[in-house]
């Protein structure tokens, strides 16, 4: 059996050290907590810092709200949310083919009856768009009622504009995706992520010194040395900290790009609603004609 002495000698070395400014920093942020701390106890950061630090918590504030709404364009079905029968309609489906694979797969050799295939192949799924879904159920409309009813050829004029209104509006939920989401939330998480770590950072320091001058002022004679230089090397610290954080600030209050991709998202916006604008008008007045003679025929055909 293995000894103790040779078991413990097998544990990995503690930095006693390290536990020892960690429990101070702790204790530190514990008595700040509870207000044990006088306003003299605590270091008094710079002004710069304070700035920058107010800056870009509002920077980092506007990101998320703005990806929290504008992540919806990854969503297909944002403006519509999937009806269940047509839901319904496209897992049967899905059913009754795999189910069709599985029998030719596996029934051959026995009596139970082999589903016929479908001789044609699988429609791709239908855009859960609210266009898209207008369109089919003007199209459908238009199938059921002829081409010699006059709504019915107005339903099928509406029918394919907005189909291309949605097919503009997939256009500019992939753009907004690509050209705002995902950039934004690549600055979130790397810029404005390490500018947020090193702030961290300098609270780490700020109490580590701080904790250090506490313990200084306790400290007995013997040890006055030893923690006077602890001190020393929390200011140095400290100061080392803040003035990265201050410059990794700057880069993110700096950077460009946010005001980039928020001209990316007018601009995919711009076509959309364009599109969508020159589309519907397009048509509109083909359709009011249709309107203005059909309530010309029935006038004339009550008055009869």
């Amino acid at each position: 059996m293995q000894s103790w002495k040779n078991f413990s000698a097998n544990l990995p070395s503690v930095d006693v050290s390290a536990v020892s400014k960690n429990l101070r920093n702790t204790v530190q942020a514990t008595r700040e907590r509870l207000g044990n701390v006088g306003p003299d106890g605590i270091t008094e950061l710079p002004a710069e810092y304070k700035q920058l630090e107010s800056r870009v918590d509002a920077l980092r504030d506007v990101h998320q709200k703005l990806l929290k709404i504008t992540k919806v364009h990854e969503t297909e079905s944002y403006d519509y949310p999937s009806d269940i029968t047509e839901s319904m309609s496209e897992v049967g489906h899905q059913a009754a083919s795999a189910w069709s694979t599985f029998a030719n797969k596996n029934l051959k050799n026995t009596n139970l009856p082999i589903p016929i295939p479908s001789p044609t192949a699988k429609p791709p799924p239908a855009p859960k768009t609210l266009p898209h879904a207008l369109s089919r159920a003007a199209k459908s409309g238009a199938t059921e009622l002829g081409d010699g009813d006059r709504l019915g050829l107005a339903l099928g004029v509406y029918g394919a504009a907005m189909e291309k209104v949605g097919d503009a509006r997939l256009a500019q939920d992939n753009l907004i995706a690509e050209r705002f989401v995902t950039p934004w939330q690549a600055t979130l998480s790397t810029s404005i992520g390490l500018a947020m770590k090193a702030r961290a950072n300098v609270k780490t320091a700020r109490l580590e010194l701080d904790g250090a001058r506490a313990a200084l002022k306790s400290a007995a004679a013997a040890k006055q040395e030893q923690a006077r230089l602890h001190v020393e090397e929390a200011e140095d610290k400290l100061v080392q900290a803040t003035e990265t954080a201050i410059g990794l600030m700057k880069a993110v209050l700096e950077n460009p790009e946010p005001l980039q991709n928020l001209s990316n998202l007018v601009k995919a916006q711009l076509i959309f609603f364009s599109t969508a604008a020159e589309t519907l008008s397009g048509i509109q007045g083909e359709i009011e004609e249709a309107a203005t003679a059909a309530e010309g025929e029935y006038r004339q055909s009550r008055g009869a």
